[in-house]
């Protein structure tokens, strides 16, 4: 998958942030940093990024995002894992 092949956000990276705190601050679920990974792969799979590294972000879908909204309003032992 490259990174033409959808909608992008592009971040330049902090001092300490991972692909998981990413993931934290664009989705709202840390486990969906593959996404991040995947639309970057001339970036080093490194746990922590180098500042000033520019990261593509890939925008979620519209209906995913929808689905992911309704998730988190419902209580915790309804979501779907």
């Amino acid at each position: 998958m490259a990174a033409s092949d959808f909608d992008c956000l592009e971040h330049t990276v902090l001092e300490g942030q991972r692909w998981d705190t990413l993931a934290w601050l664009y989705y709202g679920d840390a486990s969906q940093f593959g996404r991040i990974v995947q639309a970057n792969p001339a970036l080093d799979i490194t746990t922590h990024l180098q500042a000033g590294d520019l990261v593509l972000i890939p925008v979620l879908p519209l209906t995913e995002a929808q689905q992911q909204v309704a998730q988190d309003n419902l209580p915790p032992w309804k979501r779907s894992t």
